[in-house]
């Protein structure tokens, strides 16, 4: 599976994003999908993650009740919808593919497919 990142960009406190992930390659839908964050000389951290028929989605504290993931199986593609965006969310945001088991799903190295990051920054 390839993974493809886009609509990262420059917003101002308290603006939206809205990142997109195209997937490449066989099953999409059988593989839970998720985000990931990583800002400068700090480790990667579990964002948001949807299961993979969609009926479950988990979120970090930290964006819970501001951002949103979904999926559309059907464009194999997840999005992550990010409302409220404060300048702490500033990082290079990377989605990811996999079967993680319920307890490890906030944890990078569960996770098999990787794509290359797009960097969202938020000005103050």
């Amino acid at each position: 599976v390839q993974l493809q990142a886009s609509g990262g960009g420059l917003v101002q406190t308290g603006e939206s994003l809205r990142l997109s992930c195209a997937a490449s390659g066989p099953s999409f839908s059988s593989y839970t999908m998720g985000w990931f964050r990583q800002a400068p000389g700090k480790e990667r951290e579990f964002v948001a993650t949807i299961r993979a028929n969609g009926g479950y989605t988990y979120y970090s504290d930290s964006v819970k009740g501001r951002f949103t993931i979904s999926r559309d199986n059907a464009k194999n593609t997840v999005y992550l919808q990010m409302n409220n965006l404060k300048p702490e969310d500033t990082a290079v945001y990377y989605c990811t593919a996999g079967r993680p088991i319920l307890s490890a799903i906030r944890t990078p190295q569960t996770y098999l497919y990787w794509g290359q990051g797009t960097l969202v920054t938020v000005s103050s």
